[in-house]
């Protein structure tokens, strides 16, 4: 299995940020949030678990373009082996 050494860039993690941050966002952009934030100067790599959601995030027309953003992060950041 290979790893994925790619890591959130500043811009995702500041969207990533804020997107905590703010009380309006949903439940999803939060969890998308916290992945890409945790996988910023690190080693991490996603989840199964979370590259399903961010998967179907993508494919849907009721998120928004930042959240849309914050998934495609987090499945640049998956295992290319999965």
């Amino acid at each position: 299995m290979s790893k994925n050494n790619k890591s959130s860039s500043e811009d995702k993690a500041s969207l990533a940020s804020q997107t905590l941050s703010d009380k309006n966002s949903s439940q999803i952009a939060k969890r998308l949030a916290a992945s890409v934030l945790s996988q910023a100067d690190s080693s991490k790599q996603t989840g199964s678990e979370m590259q399903e959601i961010a998967s179907k995030v993508l494919q849907s027309s009721k998120y928004s373009k930042n959240t849309k953003s914050l998934a495609g992060s987090v499945l640049s950041q998956s295992n290319k082996d999965r």
